[in-house]
């Protein structure tokens, strides 16, 4: 028996290093070694008699020798080639007969009976069940593409590759208990190569269709123009910034005195002796008050309808770069309309000059407010001071008076 092996060995191996066309990269010697391999340890897992571990031995060694003559129709050189050597071997017919059956077992679609052309079918897709699985992948690919003349792109080929996975059972329980847990890895690292390769695919459609749109836009302006209206809309903004910041200090600093005048002077109008503090006292009032809602009205946001039409879009009328003019259209109805203003130069660059003008229109109304706001808050203070000097001049004058007619009676 170990004789008719280390023949059995020398004849393979020179068979394959001879006739075997360079071109299988995976069906090859290192194939063939990595089976046996394989077959060996599943028959381990099983109490194979002598001659059972012959013939699978055997059967290991010659399944892929076919290749060295036909490709498509392997197995059945196989068994030519494998039947030619053992008769000449002078083995047994039984055995012969036995490795044959288990040659023919490999074949593609074929499914094992016996429990030696389980193991045999089981060893010969070892690699399904493997750590370097995407290797051997690889060089099967690469097989197919020198020997088949097919070439796959990396989603065609993982979609073959996850078909056959899954349509993969191994027949033996040592090679199920073994290798099923690695298989399963396999396919998972296979669904997640393939959903990042659908990913990188979609950006890559997605970014020639921006490029084609690019082409078929008429030419943007200079760079200088985009960059006009980006300074002018920051400085812009920036001033209605400033804007708002002053309204605020207007309100807490009035806030303020409104709760101090509430808080000490009011309560001292009720005292008969103070009467002279109720002109001034309410002068001061009534300018801090006119002054509040002069801020708030600096600040107060207008509220616009919010929608438009496909007509206004197609005439060109509502400036889609202000959300007042679309906060209550849906989401598909906004995306269109904006598709369409950046496919048509004009009215991009329409609407970025609506936009600055009434972003002016609103700086030039907050800042006539706080102008008149400030104006007012200044006049109020003066003229609150005056008003204060004059009843309390007025008091002490009177005070002088009563006591000088007191003097007198």
């Amino acid at each position: 028996m170990e004789n008719l092996l280390q023949e059995t060995e020398k004849f393979v191996i020179n068979l394959l290093n001879e006739k075997l066309d360079t071109n299988f990269v995976y069906h090859n010697i290192a194939h063939t070694q990595r089976v046996l391999e394989k077959v060996l340890e599943l028959s381990a897992e099983e109490n194979l008699s002598e001659k059972e571990q012959q013939t699978l031995t055997l059967a290991a060694w010659f399944h892929d020798t076919g290749y060295t003559v036909n490709a498509d129709n392997h197995e059945e050189e196989s068994v030519r080639i494998a039947t030619g050597f053992l008769v000449k071997q002078q083995v047994d017919n039984d055995v012969i007969e036995e490795v044959a059956s288990l040659i023919t077992s490999t074949k593609m679609g074929e499914k094992p009976t016996t429990l030696l052309e389980k193991l045999l079918k089981d060893a010969d897709c070892s690699h399904v069940g493997s750590k370097n699985y995407s290797d051997f992948n690889e060089l099967l690919r690469r097989e197919w593409e020198l020997v088949k003349n097919e070439t796959y792109s990396d989603i065609e080929w993982d979609n073959t590759n996850l078909d056959f996975l899954t349509k993969h059972r191994f027949y033996s329980n040592g090679a199920a208990r073994l290798w099923e847990k690695q298989k399963s890895k396999n396919i998972a690292q296979l669904l997640k190569r393939q959903k990042k390769l659908s990913e990188e695919n979609f950006k890559k459609k997605q970014k020639k269709e921006e490029l084609k749109l690019k082409k078929t836009k008429i030419e943007l302006p200079e760079r200088g123009i985009e960059t006009m209206f980006r300074v002018a809309l920051r400085n812009h903004i920036t001033l209605s910034d400033i804007a708002d910041t002053k309204a605020n200090i207007l309100l807490s600093v009035n806030a303020i005195i409104i709760s101090m005048t509430l808080s000490t002077l009011i309560p001292k109008l009720d005292n008969p002796s103070n009467h002279y503090l109720i002109i001034p006292t309410i002068v001061f009032v009534l300018f801090t008050v006119i002054s509040i809602v002069l801020s708030v009205m600096a600040t107060r946001p207008n509220v616009t309808e919010g929608k438009f039409t496909k007509e206004d879009v197609a005439n060109k009328k509502v400036n889609l770069l202000f959300f007042g003019n679309f906060h209550q259209m849906k989401l598909l109805d906004f995306e269109w309309a904006m598709n369409e203003m950046m496919q048509d130069r004009d009215y991009l660059y329409g609407s970025l000059t609506k936009d600055l003008y009434f972003l002016g229109l609103v700086l030039n109304r907050k800042y006539k407010l706080l102008r008149i706001t400030y104006t007012v808050f200044m006049v109020g203070i003066l003229v609150s001071v005056i008003v204060f000097s004059i009843a309390f001049n007025m008091q002490e004058n009177a005070s002088k008076a009563g006591e000088a007619v007191s003097m007198l009676l």
